[in-house]
């Protein structure tokens, strides 16, 4: 079954959330964070002072992509959903809407490939996409590499076109593959490959293994709600377990939607862990806790629990865009960070862009900032 359809029951969401971004329009927000910050350069329209916001969580299914695998037989256009429908002028409209700077793209359905050389075929004109944005729009876009695991090579081409020709700031993995979970050695060719550069990678879930795709896991309730949730939670622990941040310390890893829920079981781990195989004592599920950076696509609940379980300084904006409508993010993750009182402004300017800044120090050069 296609990717497509294993989102299928998100549309209640888009619906509720307003699901067309076409009809939105710059609201010229002016918050605390953009005054005295440097001006990304390459805005699409006025002097761009009102868009200081990094987005690390926004997917992207390149058009001519879209274009090539329906040649291919790999997707049927008329099938495909909203979060895979991404079109440049909606997008620019959120971005200036959200006050977002840039948008880290993350390319989605890269895992349909049947062969190594359709897997190259189709990352190629993947990457010619972004390349045109990128050049095209200055400082509104950064690319993340996408990881075709069922090709090691492939991968490993990839990986080289996508930080040395485009300049990659991070690569995108699923939290598991096939139900093998990040954490277990079967990764570890692809994990010594990304720690030999000191990347970033950028996890997202989907629907629970052993399931059927785009089937609620319980009737009524759409998978996103909570076995994305889930899925990545069980990829951190598995990290934590099996010791992966420490034989590869030059990585660093990025949970999205505030790490599922990770921060809420933080201090059920701490009691628990030494049941674990082998077992985890207090002090190292803390230490692990503080090494993971966390989004804040979703929108998350308060955020106390994560500034406690992890420091303000490792959370980062994101979006979800396309898959979370432009009335989602503007009315629900945008005012949760604006509005908690958990954060300081130091600390809201920290998520929305300085601590992207300091991760990925190549989106400086994505915004054309020189410091």
């Amino acid at each position: 079954m296609s990717e497509s359809t294993r989102a299928m029951s998100r549309r209640g969401l888009l619906v509720a959330g307003g699901a067309l971004a076409t009809t939105v329009a710059a609201t010229g927000e002016s918050s605390a964070l953009a005054r005295g910050e440097a001006v990304p350069r390459g805005s699409r329209s006025g002097d761009g002072a009102d868009r200081a916001r990094i987005d690390v969580h926004h997917h992207f299914t390149a058009p001519t992509w879209v274009d090539w695998a329906e040649r291919e037989g790999l997707v049927q256009r008329q099938e495909l959903l909203w979060w895979a429908r991404w079109d440049l002028d909606s997008t620019l409209a959120l971005m200036d809407r959200a006050g977002i700077a840039t948008a880290v793209l993350n390319p989605t359905m890269q895992d349909r490939y049947r062969t190594a050389a359709q897997a190259r075929e189709g990352l190629t004109v993947v990457f010619e996409a972004m390349a045109d944005l990128v050049a095209q729009h200055p400082g509104r876009f950064a690319v993340l590499a996408p990881a075709v695991l069922d090709h090691p090579e492939v991968t490993t081409w990839a990986l080289r076109r996508a930080f040395d020709e485009l300049g990659a700031v991070g690569v995108s993995v699923k939290a598991n593959y096939n139900g093998v979970y990040l954490g277990d050695p079967s990764y570890d060719r692809f994990l010594a490959e990304l720690d030999e550069r000191a990347a970033v990678l950028f996890t997202h879930p989907l629907d629970l293994p052993g399931g059927t795709p785009g089937v609620p896991t319980v009737p009524g309730i759409p998978n996103f709600m909570c076995d994305f949730l889930l899925d990545t939670t069980r990829a951190a622990v598995n990290l934590i377990r099996t010791g992966t941040l420490d034989r590869y310390p030059h990585l660093s890893v990025i949970l999205p939607h505030a790490g599922g829920f990770l921060p809420q079981i933080a201090t059920r781990m701490e009691a628990f862990g030494g049941f674990c195989t082998p077992p985890l004592d207090a002090a190292r599920v803390r230490d692990h806790l503080h090494r993971f950076y966390y989004d804040t696509a979703g929108p998350s609940a308060p955020s106390g629990t994560l500034v406690a379980t992890a420091g303000a300084d490792r959370i980062l904006f994101g979006t979800d865009w396309p898959a979370a409508s432009a009335d989602i993010i503007t009315d629900f993750t945008v005012p949760a960070i604006e509005t908690d009182p958990v954060f300081t402004d130091r600390q809201r300017r920290g998520i929305h862009r300085d601590n992207a800044l300091r991760l990925l120090p190549a989106l400086r050069r994505a915004q054309g900032l020189s410091r």
